[in-house]
């Protein structure tokens, strides 16, 4: 018996899609599976900005003397000039920006303002690292010689620094400070001191913001990352075994971002050393 031809028109559309409709659900369970036999999640990667400068605040500036091994203190740095930072482009910064050691490493552009009498005319801006710490001096009132005192914001400048900006006798000038981000030349420096049972790791010439917010570290042999206490300033330390293992570190910048430097220490690395690895931008 002959099919009617509406019958006729439908099983021929269904000929026609069939095939696209198996090559879909094909390609979907191909697909899945696929993804599942190389045990790979594509996830989107989040892309911080990079550090920009933030806003003028006020504040004041005194200058101290010293050598390359006393403008770096509390924060770790052993000789400021070895180290890059220049006698020139430090400061010891007040408890209130010193923060117990968050602002080491920490870059400021300052300018001296409002005291024609020592401003240095025509003088450009100075560009400083936080490489110390101004404690207060409660004894002194915070507007007569108890500068580094809370709440006050207060940059003590190497005084190369200072004189580039104001006149040796001005004493304390009036300033206003922006954090900008930090130019450095090469990658962040990990320098590893302690012994078997305790690491302790100096973390400088970081670019981008600067500063340390956290750092982990982990050996070739480990699977998890292992969080480093800061120890003061900018160092970092574990009781972790690490002797006989490759390094990797991943420092976190108070701006969010991370920068992983992996196996950067080889095996045989030793106390003392000194170990360069990825920087900010």
């Amino acid at each position: 018996m002959a099919l009617p031809l509406q019958v006729l028109l439908v099983s021929l559309l269904l000929l026609i899609a069939v095939p696209d409709i198996y090559a879909t659900v094909h390609h979907g369970v191909h697909h899945a599976v696929g993804s599942r036999a190389h045990n790979r999640i594509v996830m989107p990667k989040h892309h911080r900005p990079k550090f920009k400068p933030g806003p003028w605040k006020q504040a004041h500036a005194t200058f101290y003397e010293g050598g390359p091994g006393s403008f770096g203190g509390a924060c770790g740095y052993d000789d400021v000039v070895k180290d890059g930072y220049g006698l020139d482009g430090t400061a010891a910064v007040s408890n209130v920006l010193f923060n117990t050691g968050q602002a080491c490493g920490a870059c400021y552009e300052i300018q001296c303002i409002n005291s024609p009498q020592w401003c240095k005319p025509g003088q450009q801006s100075l560009f400083v690292t936080a490489t110390n710490q101004c404690p207060p001096n409660y004894y002194e009132s915070s507007d007569n010689g108890g500068w580094c005192n809370e709440p006050r914001e207060h940059f003590d400048l190497a005084e190369p620094a200072f004189l580039k900006i104001a006149a040796y006798k001005g004493g304390i000038v009036p300033v206003q400070y922006r954090r900008v981000p930090c130019q450095k030349q090469g990658g962040i420096r990990f320098t590893i001191t302690g012994n078997p049972y305790f690491n302790q790791v100096l973390v400088w010439n970081v670019g981008g913001a600067g500063d340390v917010e956290s750092l982990q570290v982990k050996g070739n042999k480990k699977l998890k990352w292992t969080p480093m206490k800061r120890s003061w300033g900018q160092k970092w330390e574990t009781n972790a075994m690490l002797v006989g293992e490759s390094l990797t570190f991943r420092v976190r910048a108070s701006d969010g971002r991370y920068s992983t430097s992996w196996h950067i220490a080889p095996k045989n690395w030793q106390f003392g050393q000194t170990f360069e690895g990825k920087n900010f931008k």
